[in-house]
């Protein structure tokens, strides 16, 4: 709409502002012009020391053509004593005209006005004999000529301003048609995409601003569709992993419910198994919870932790498990190892990172931990001789629920989360996190990059 006030305005000023300035220039035109030949009227008149209706009429009997309509000349009480109209001729009459008597006061006068018919000018001089105002002239024209030129061009303008604003109505409407199907679009798109179908695109065309924030909207439908396709794998893959313990649960138990001869011992084996499926289904839970608080950012504020003392605790609880398996653990960390972060944020991922090695190692494997300072990044190696991961699986690793083995990460109690929430974790802390296969013998080493705290060693 404001754009239409704007070239509405537009048009106003072409009709207006050229007819103004036209009119000005005609006016000031016809000053220079009747003053020229009031002059030469006055110069013929010049020699006369008293006006009277022979002598004026005789002095000006030989003047040529002046250029204006009618001329009068009056002596100094204003009484008619020449006049050039032929109809209506005002000799032996007083001229009561205002300019007659602003020149017998001694001043020039001059008046010209437009009424779109013709443009009427009058102009009067008094008439001076040796410094004494002896009568005035006047003279007046009624030109229609000038007045049709500017009537002409006005036409022309007003024309020209119909054809720009039924362009521009034109164009407007069109215009309008197309943005109003673009904006269209677009809502419907956004309608969809709220109601929650994340495939719907917004089908706009072009480079313009509306086009510009299609795009923008379709790359963001592509991010919550992405996003939605990975919350119903994560759902429907949290769902399988609860749902395998609670079966199993509700398999033993039935079994012991159901079985009216059952000894002690079978009991005890029934009861442990039970305990080990609730013991799972925990950690299961665990595992979702730390990565919710993840995702919603609901995590501690950081702050300066060394790193050694808390590999030295961590190594302290996997010892027991290490033992049992007659897996070995080594590790060496470098005092200056400070990040910025919290210390179950650390502890977290060496854990995971650890207890991964010591599940997926034979037995006599062994699984060594080293933490160094590199430049500005605090890197954190852990290394183990394990059962190694296969290329193909190598990119899909740190994906939540993903396994390698999904039958034997089952059997030694994995819950298919822990890499998912090392690198969820040590992504939040801004650092970075890869797996690659050991280049001696089977395994793998994971390295994870942190960013070494300001002040370095504490």
């Amino acid at each position: 709409m404001s754009y239409i006030v704007i070239i509405l305005a537009v048009l106003v000023l072409l009709n207006s502002y050229p007819l103004l300035v036209s009119q000005n220039l005609v006016f000031r035109s016809k000053q220079t012009s009747m003053n020229s030949s009031v002059k030469m009227i006055e110069s013929s008149l010049s020699g006369l020391a008293q006006l009277t209706t022979e002598n004026v009429g005789q002095a000006l009997s030989d003047l040529r053509e002046t250029g204006v309509s009618r001329i009068i000349v009056t002596d100094t009480a204003g009484y008619v004593l020449y006049d050039t109209r032929e109809t209506g001729n005002a000799q032996g009459m007083y001229a009561f005209y205002t300019e007659v008597a602003q020149a017998l006061d001694g001043n020039d006068a001059y008046f010209c006005r437009y009424d779109s018919e013709a443009f009427l000018s009058r102009c009067a001089q008094p008439v001076v004999y040796r410094n004494q105002i002896i009568g005035a002239i006047f003279a007046y024209e009624y030109d229609t000529e000038q007045a049709r030129l500017l009537q002409s061009f006005q036409k022309n303008l007003a024309t020209i301003s119909v054809i720009v604003g039924v362009l521009v109505l034109l164009l407007s409407v069109l215009l309008s048609r197309l943005f109003t199907r673009q904006i269209s679009d677009l809502l419907q798109a956004i309608r969809s995409v709220r109601e929650g179908a994340y495939s719907r695109r917004a089908n706009v065309r072009g480079t313009d601003e509306i086009a510009q924030i299609a795009a923008e909207f379709n790359s963001l439908t592509d991010r919550l569709q992405t996003t939605e396709n990975a919350r119903r794998r994560f759902v429907s893959d949290a769902s399988h992993e609860l749902k395998t313990p609670l079966a199993g649960i509700r398999l033993l138990t039935d079994s012991i419910l159901q079985t009216d001869e059952m000894d002690g011992t079978t009991v005890r084996e029934f009861v442990t198994d039970i305990g080990q499926e609730a013991e799972r289904l925990s950690r299961i839970t665990e595992d979702l919870l730390r990565l919710t608080r993840l995702d919603s950012d609901n995590v501690d504020r950081p702050a300066v932790i060394p790193v050694k003392p808390v590999l030295e605790r961590v190594v302290r609880m996997l010892g027991m498990v290490a033992r049992e398996k007659e897996v070995s653990i080594s590790w060496e960390a470098d005092d200056r190892a400070v990040v910025m972060t919290t210390e179950d944020d650390i502890h977290q991922i060496l854990y995971n990172l650890m207890e991964n090695g010591i599940k997926y190692s034979s037995q006599m494997g062994f699984v060594h931990t080293a933490v160094t300072v590199e430049g500005e990044a605090v890197v954190i190696r852990v290394e183990d001789n394990g059962i190694g991961i296969p290329d193909e699986d190598m990119e899909h690793i740190f994906d939540r629920f993903y396994r390698v083995d999904k039958m034997r990460s089952r059997q030694v109690g994995g819950t298919g989360l822990g890499l998912s929430i090392v690198r969820d974790t040590v992504v939040r802390r801004g650092g970075t996190v890869a797996v690659e296969h050991r280049k001696s013998g089977r395994g793998s080493v994971f390295t994870v990059r942190l960013p070494l705290a300001e002040g370095g060693e504490l």
